[in-house]
């Protein structure tokens, strides 16, 4: 069974994606990923992200880190299922890990998501 996921094992999860590529580009955390890296919750169930195209060397390595942390890993963002709000990757918070940038959606987008899926 997979454990939930704090903000020091997302903050590793992170560390880990960025040692792990050459690519350079953004992981987008969406949904209680966000939540937490924001403080807004302690823990989640999975951590929820979105990549920039063309880290397709990225999306190979995360089987082995979830495996390696024991978390799960979701590909999803609320752009699959709302259009997107024109600027939002550049009003998106960024945080830099060695390679790549995680930016968090902004909670507008997160909670508009969140409601439209229940």
């Amino acid at each position: 069974m997979r454990q939930l996921t704090d903000a020091a094992r997302l903050r590793e999860f992170m560390r880990l994606l960025g040692r792990r590529t050459r690519a350079a580009g953004r992981v987008y955390l969406v949904g209680g990923a966000c939540a937490v890296l924001h403080d807004w919750r302690s823990s989640t169930i999975d951590i929820d992200i979105d990549l920039d195209p063309g880290l397709d060397a990225l999306l190979r390595e995360i089987p082995a880190i979830k495996e390696e942390l024991q978390v799960n890993v979701e590909l999803a963002s609320p752009a699959h299922f709302i259009p997107e709000l024109p600027g939002w990757r550049d009003r998106s918070p960024l945080y830099r890990y060695p390679a790549i940038a995680a930016a968090s959606f902004r909670r507008a987008v997160v909670q508009a998501a969140q409601t439209l899926a229940r």
